[in-house]
């Protein structure tokens, strides 16, 4: 077993990086999900959930300082890293960091490329989000993700997903950040505690699923019978939602690539 794939998404529902390697710091790769897009009047998070056309923005860090920003018919944007001068308490599930703000150009960019007035804030490292006591220790911290600092999904299963629903399936509709090749599928259920690379992880939670798989990635347009979802609620439905992938919280920061080998530990 080996890691075939490495996602990151700098910024949170837009689309992701394919990258061949990725350090991870105390938040989860280096770089992933520290952008997000609020309502300009609430603060409340944005996602494809409601705004679907955020499928089609590009986000990309230029450098560690900057962020480079893309859309259909608009000119790219570069937004450097905002400091402290004007914070925003922004609302994402039920957190409420106060984080800084990225500026009127970002704001009426992105307002313009998904035509309501919205915010690009921006999550220091040092403010990472507590992830859930239930699952989590206390000082582990994730960053503007739906909860967990890394999820997994094995290319197996998203092949025996997509066999079930009779059409191939992009792994981008599922958002993951460590794709695993050869394993069985769904083998991922049964693990606890793995190893890529020198990086332990504990497997802390399946993922639940909402309706963004239903966008295809490239065009944002959603599947009229709201596959793959129909699928998944036939045979992976469980208490809680319909599941796929698994949650995880390393247990140190270093270096990941694609090609490094899985070890199951536990």
């Amino acid at each position: 077993m080996h890691l075939s794939s490495l996602y990151r998404f700098p910024l949170k529902s837009a689309a992701g990086e394919s990258l061949q390697q990725c350090p991870s710091d105390a938040l989860g790769l280096l770089g992933d999900r520290r952008w997000m897009v609020v309502a300009a009047g609430t603060g409340r998070f944005l996602t494809q959930r409601a705004v679907p056309r955020m499928a089609l923005l590009q986000a990309h860090w230029q450098d560690e300082m900057t962020l480079r920003l893309g859309a259909p018919g608009m000119p790219e944007l570069l937004v450097p890293v905002p400091d402290d001068t004007t914070l925003r308490c922004v609302q994402i599930w039920n957190s409420n960091p106060v984080v800084p703000d990225a500026g009127e150009a970002a704001a009426a960019w992105l307002s313009e490329a998904l035509g309501q007035a919205c915010r690009l804030v921006h999550l220091p490292i040092d403010d990472g989000i507590q992830v859930d006591l239930d699952y989590a220790r206390l000082g582990e911290r994730t960053a503007f993700s739906d909860g967990f600092p890394f999820l997994l999904i094995g290319q197996a299963s998203l092949d025996d997903l997509s066999r079930r629903v009779g059409r191939s399936l992009e792994m981008l509709r599922f958002r993951p950040n460590l794709v695993v090749s050869g394993a069985e599928p769904y083998a991922e259920d049964s693990w606890k505690r793995i190893r890529i690379g020198a990086l332990t992880f504990r497997v802390v939670k399946p993922c639940s699923r909402c309706v963004i798989p239903t966008l295809d990635p490239l065009t944002a347009e959603r599947a009229a019978d709201r596959e793959p979802l129909t699928t998944l609620l036939s045979y992976r439905k469980g208490p809680g939602g319909v599941f796929f992938g698994q949650n995880l919280i390393t247990e140190g920061c270093g270096e990941l690539a694609v090609g490094m080998p899985l070890e199951v530990l536990e």
